[in-house]
């Protein structure tokens, strides 16, 4: 550091020469600041917008292909759990972008918030797994999904953090179904609005769950 500061501060006067040397150090301060910026726009300070409740009944896509990102129910049983794992590999690369904070409008999640909310539908998803394979005809306690991103503040998250919790739920949701045998598929779960699945097709729900968030976050 001393030796760069000396370097172009050869003038005779002693005052010229500290006052040259102040401005290197300035100079190699605001470099080194450059270096280390945080690769990640800091956590909102303010409170976001809260986005108007999701209470739509996703199930239709168990029916028909999705327009938005044009899933399509149907994925064979034994590749449920490997498809889990290649579609979450759609949102964990937007969790290291430099924009992972930003909301594209007020009311919509960013990169960020989705992360956070796939991370919890497989932990809440693989519970409800869990009841169907131990009991045929669960009934899922009930989640409230925009809640839970409240309570949790879903924007103030460690992007890092967050893209390492997702990567371990999916492999726990995959390996659910993965470990799932062949007198198990057809066990029958509902919520209490009175959505019927069994178990594959709620397999076909939480993919579609994954890849739906995964194409909101690709723009």
């Amino acid at each position: 550091m001393k030796a760069l500061v000396r370097e172009g501060c050869s003038t005779t006067s002693r005052i010229q020469r500290s006052a040259c040397r102040l401005a290197a150090v300035v100079r190699l301060r605001a470099q080194f600041q450059r270096v280390i910026v945080p690769r990640y726009a800091p956590a909102m300070t303010d409170d976001p917008e809260t986005p108007i409740p999701d209470d739509k009944d996703w199930t239709w896509v168990l029916e028909r292909p999705c327009p938005e990102c044009e899933f399509v129910a149907g994925t064979p049983r034994p590749q449920i759990g490997a498809a889990i794992r290649s579609a979450v590999q759609g949102i964990i690369p937007a969790l290291a972008r430099a924009d992972v904070r930003t909301r594209p409008a007020p009311a919509v999640w960013s990169p960020l918030e989705y992360g956070c909310h796939v991370r919890d539908v497989l932990e809440i998803c693989g519970g409800r797994l869990d009841l169907m394979l131990a009991s045929d005809g669960a009934v899922f306690p009930n989640w409230d999904q925009d809640s839970t991103a409240v309570e949790k503040r879903y924007w103030e998250s460690d992007p890092r953090e967050v893209a390492t919790q997702l990567a371990a739920a999916a492999e726990r949701m995959a390996a659910r179904f993965d470990g799932v045998h062949d007198e198990e598929w057809d066990h029958v779960g509902h919520r209490s609005n009175g959505s019927r699945f069994t178990v594959e097709t709620f397999g076909w729900y939480v993919l579609h769950d994954v890849v739906h968030h995964a194409h909101d976050v690709s723009g």
